[in-house]
């Protein structure tokens, strides 16, 4: 019984056409070969370093304490907030939109007083660094403008007994919004450029 010659098949390596020895050649030559071995090794070796950065970093996320987390979400939502904001000038004062300074994610009740409203977007308006740095969050200027920004009634809301009492989230519940809110950043980013 006779074999049928094998089919001409291009290099993985130069492109080059040549007709194969076996079914199982890859390449037309020596140096070819050793090149492919070479790319393979390298191919195999990114690979691993991968998945050593992702292990990595899933031991580091799991080792992470609540705190870590709550600063973790704080972070997000701060970015969420002045870019929802982007077009308000300081909550707290008369500086435009378009102040060239810093600006701050600024609480109107602050989170050691009122914990439970910490991450409440009812709670956190874009002032400039000098008001929430400096001033405290400037509250007598505060004040007004967040009454006339979500109204008179929500403002008691919040300095009411919603904001009493310890902030009662669970790290999974951290992970969550962590998640959700770099997603609408993402978004929100997406959209404006």
């Amino acid at each position: 019984m006779r074999l049928a010659p094998l089919k001409p098949k291009a290099c993985r390596i130069c492109k080059r056409t040549f007709t194969p020895i076996s079914s199982m050649a890859r390449v037309c030559s020596v140096p070819c070969s050793l090149e492919l071995v070479r790319q393979d090794k390298a191919r195999k070796e990114a690979r691993a370093k991968r998945e050593e950065r992702k292990s990595l970093r899933e031991r580091m996320e799991k080792a992470k304490t609540r705190g870590q987390h709550l600063r973790e979400l704080q972070a997000i939502v701060n970015v969420y907030v002045r870019l929802r904001d982007a077009n308000d000038g300081c909550i707290s004062c008369d500086r435009p939109a378009t102040w060239q300074g810093q600006w701050h994610a600024s609480h109107f009740l602050s989170v050691g007083s009122h914990p439970a409203l910490r991450f409440n977007l009812l709670n956190i308006h874009k002032a400039c660094s000098i008001c929430n740095k400096w001033k405290s969050g400037n509250y007598a200027g505060y004040k007004p403008r967040l009454e006339k920004k979500i109204g008179v009634d929500q403002v008691e809301w919040l300095e009411g007994p919603a904001g009493e009492g310890p902030l009662k989230i669970t790290v999974s519940e951290i992970k969550e919004q962590k998640a959700f809110f770099r997603a609408e950043v993402r978004r929100m980013k997406k959209a404006a450029a």
